[in-house]
């Protein structure tokens, strides 16, 4: 297990420096004086300042050179500074991670429950009619864009039924008490802080903030959880040790729970580990959709600002999350399963 994840941490700085290489290179399509004009805040802007940025930070030096100097900058800590954020985008990333790690972290319990219960229903009554509907439904939430189903939630739930928030983390009255210098958050996640100060009404407010957003990720992605549960359980209930446990007279509830799940269970933990992994990385279309402010939100509004600097860091950031997470998926895999053998 050791020689396999020292293998695996070694692979991580090839990578990286592959995604970074690459965003990097599409980064520097813009002139350098697009580049420079965003550091300039006073409108218009003259070509003296805008040179004078230019020839501070080297914009028109060749991109290895370029490239070279942010990987260096990179080595000592530094990410750069945001210009949609005004702050170092090492702040950005510590101030919006516990906004989507909130909703990551809600959306994964729906997608879970719903997936593998329904996935487990849909392999017991194979060829039912029950199956047929959970594989309908199952085609048609892999099937709508993410978009589609957060905006239409948006206008039937918070337009028309006025029952739930649109958007953001809480409401206005609410965040004031949020940010004020009482407020005690050591998470940074409201549904966890407003019990540390004791504050029902707040978690309540960020629960009901919650609902929208956590469920339009969990139509899309439980779809996917139903499918691999599906199939997964299917091998597992036709394999001959499920017969003959049938067959001894052991219950068919105690056959498919404690023989043919623990089985089945393996793909299905590797996909909710990587459902949790890519939320983590910041879900853009959600967070864009109901103003969540998280890193995925971020990310979009600095690539539609041209903010290299925070693109770039935020890319980095994500694919480090990818890869650790893939890393603990493989590791957790391997100890569900022993069956599997690493080299």
């Amino acid at each position: 297990m050791l020689p396999y994840i020292a293998r695996r941490l070694a692979l991580l700085p090839a990578i990286l420096f592959g995604v970074t290489a690459l965003v990097f290179a599409l980064a520097g399509q813009l002139s350098p004086g697009q580049r420079a004009a965003l550091y300039v805040s006073d409108l218009p802007r003259s070509p003296d300042a805008v040179q004078r940025i230019i020839d501070r930070y080297g914009l028109e030096d060749p991109l290895p050179a370029q490239y070279a100097r942010w990987l260096g900058q990179l080595a000592r800590g530094n990410l750069g500074f945001s210009t949609t954020g005004k702050e170092p985008v090492a702040r950005v990333i510590a101030r919006l991670l516990p906004a989507t790690l909130e909703l990551a972290l809600w959306a994964c319990l729906p997608i879970v429950w719903v997936g593998v219960r329904l996935g487990i229903l849909a392999a017991v009554r194979h060829g039912g009619r029950v199956d047929q509907a959970l594989r309908v439904c199952s085609t048609v939430g892999t099937s709508v864009p993410l978009y589609l189903v957060g905006l239409a939630a948006i206008m039937l739930f918070a337009a028309r039924l006025d029952w739930l928030p649109a958007g953001d983390r809480l409401s206005p009255a609410l965040q004031i008490a949020a940010d004020g210098p009482d407020w005690r958050a050591p998470t940074g996640m409201h549904t966890v802080d407003a019990l540390v100060n004791g504050r029902g009404d707040v978690w309540l407010d960020a629960v009901r903030h919650l609902v929208l957003p956590v469920l339009s990720l969990a139509v899309v992605s439980w779809a996917y959880l139903l499918r691999v549960t599906r199939s997964s359980m299917l091998e597992a209930l036709g394999q001959d040790y499920v017969r003959t446990a049938l067959a001894k007279g052991v219950p068919r509830h105690a056959a498919i729970h404690a023989h043919a799940w623990p089985n089945a269970r393996l793909p299905v933990a590797a996909l909710t580990g990587l459902t949790l992994v890519g939320l983590l990385g910041g879900v853009a279309i959600v967070e864009t959709v109901f103003n969540w402010p998280g890193l995925g939100n971020r990310f979009v509004q600095a690539a539609v600002s041209l903010d290299v600097v925070t693109t770039l860091g935020l890319t980095l950031f994500g694919a480090v999350t990818v890869v650790l997470g893939n890393l603990v998926v493989d590791v957790a895999s391997a100890w569900l399963d022993p069956r599997i053998r690493l080299s």
